[in-house]
């Protein structure tokens, strides 16, 4: 059985602090690759090198919606980072309006940037929103994001912005939220979703899947998703496993296996 975790942030403490022993509990629980993804421009090289340390591990580049404190990416600098050997993504990037107060443009700006980004570098983007997912979809359509695809992450909303994504050519990504015992939304999703077009991360450190739900997440807890989503779909772990790992490599064609 092989998995993939399709997004998390080995970089960030407690993570970085303990690597091997996470990257072995992860190869034991079936984890063969991972996908590190950047948050700002600032902490990009750090990632960038960690990425190239390590076969199995790929990178990203790109500024978190959250990170209103930092340098703006602009697109000819993230095309000329997405050209770097172990960089298959662009991104994360998005809208998140949880956390925002007063004006959003910025916001818009920056999404619209990574969107131009991803076209011209030919790089898959990588898909944060929360509390946005209405403008979210209507850039991304509007900006016919469709021409670079990619990938709704930890996916957290409704069957109809699930057909919206799929619609353009989008995967959706589940983390431990799926196992959350009230994540009814998402768990439907989970069930109806074409099994071609589905990824599984864990968003380490967040996010830890039920029975960890509380504590550190990592990379080898993407198992415990992989087999929730199977129980939901009435499927097998190894279907489940062998489907979101051929997605991945499809999607993210950067990345060899």
């Amino acid at each position: 059985m092989q998995l993939v975790d399709s997004h998390c942030h080995l970089d960030f403490e407690p993570l970085s602090a303990q690597l091997p022993e996470v990257l072995r509990r992860a190869e034991d629980n079936g984890v063969s690759h991972l996908l590190c993804v950047a948050v700002n421009l600032e902490d990009y090289p750090r990632i960038a090198r960690l990425a190239a340390a390590h076969p199995h591990i790929y990178a990203s580049v790109g500024v978190h919606p959250n990170y209103a404190d930092c340098r703006e990416p602009e697109v000819a600098e993230l095309v000329e980072l997405a050209a770097e050997p172990k960089v298959v993504a662009i991104g994360e990037t998005g809208l998140d309006y949880f956390r925002t107060e007063g004006r959003t443009d910025w916001q818009r700006r920056r999404f619209e940037n990574h969107i131009e980004a991803a076209k011209t570098a030919a790089k898959p983007l990588i898909i944060h929103t929360r509390a946005a997912a209405g403008d979210t979809m209507d850039l991304l359509e509007g900006l016919n994001a469709r021409e670079a695809g990619g990938v709704m992450h930890c996916f957290a909303e409704d069957w109809a912005v699930a057909e919206r994504a799929l619609a353009i050519g989008f995967y959706i990504s589940f983390s431990g939220i799926v196992t959350f015992r009230n994540a009814d939304t998402v768990k439907q999703v989970a069930r109806k979703m074409p099994l071609d077009r589905m990824l599984v991360e864990t968003d380490a450190p967040y996010l830890a899947p039920v029975p960890f739900r509380g504590q550190v997440n990592e990379p080898g807890f993407v198992r415990h998703t992989a087999e929730y989503i199977a129980e939901l779909r009435g499927d097998t772990l190894d279907h489940i496993a062998t489907a979101t790992t051929d997605n991945f490599f499809r999607l993210f064609s950067g990345a060899g296996r």
